[in-house]
């Protein structure tokens, strides 16, 4: 999965606006446009979309993180250089509270159910750790697609999605 992809999926299923994916970044004392937004959600055959940088992604995560936990105190994290999938779903489950029941939950609801709760664990391990598992685009593909199922509940009759509060 690309950054852009991910930061599409997280604004559809949060249901998010321009102005809403600003506070977002801000929330992370990082200052970003209207048009790098825009231009970072434009869809992969669109010539003038820009590729979100590892850096980036992180601080929106961390700012996601921020926005739906509050702040802690002292100095803020600092982003990342560098983001992989195990670090892209720590940082959801931060800012998701979600526990491993939780987390397999949502992998179910997108219709995942092919992995166990040690497995999910070795996910959130140190790279170094014997038990280490690298994430792979599936796994997060389906957590982002049971976040969105989760946040937005579909009417099939009038094909409408209602966000639920965040």
């Amino acid at each position: 999965m690309t950054n852009n992809d991910i930061i599409r999926r997280l604004r559809y299923a949060l249901n998010l606006s321009d102005t809403d994916m600003i506070a977002t970044f801000a929330a992370a004392d990082h200052e970003v446009t209207r048009a790098e937004v825009s231009d970072w959600l434009k869809r992969d055959d669109d010539e003038a979309q820009q590729r979100i940088k590892d850096q980036d992604l992180a601080r929106f995560l961390n700012g996601l993180i921020n926005v739906r936990r509050g702040k802690r105190e002292g100095p803020q994290p600092a982003p990342e250089k560098r983001t992989d999938n195990n670090i892209i779903m720590r940082k959801l489950k931060i800012a998701f509270e979600l526990k491993d029941d939780d987390m397999l939950d949502l992998l179910a609801l997108a219709g995942f159910e092919m992995i166990t709760k040690s497995e999910l664990s070795a996910f959130f391990r140190k790279p170094d750790h014997r038990h280490y598992r690298e994430c792979k685009d599936q796994i997060l593909r389906n957590l982002l697609k049971g976040i969105e199922l989760r946040h937005r509940r579909h009417d099939p009759e009038t094909e409408q999605y209602a966000v639920d509060p965040v």
